[in-house]
């Protein structure tokens, strides 16, 4: 499989850097590199009427959409599990 070109929002940027704990930080870091790897790991869903994928990485979700065309994958939300659909 292709690598794809992760796009990630600023606003994300902005939501991953409010993360109070390092560790909760790095593992979503290392989580988004393995989604340029591979867009749809196990444990990815489809956000119903949306374009738009969720993964879990602890308490935290990152929500993102999928280009397969252009190999181009955009964070466009990272948020607590609790205000993430919001």
């Amino acid at each position: 499989m292709a690598r794809f070109r992760l796009l990630i929002k600023p606003s994300a940027v902005k939501e991953i850097e409010a993360i109070p704990l390092k560790k909760d930080r790095q593992r979503l870091v290392e989580r988004l590199a393995k989604l340029a790897e591979n867009p749809r790991p196990s444990g990815v869903e489809k956000l119903s009427g949306q374009d738009k994928y969720r993964v879990r990485q602890g308490r935290y979700r990152i929500v993102y959409s999928i280009d397969d065309q252009d190999l181009l994958g955009c964070v466009i939300k990272v948020a607590h599990r609790k205000d993430v659909y919001r």
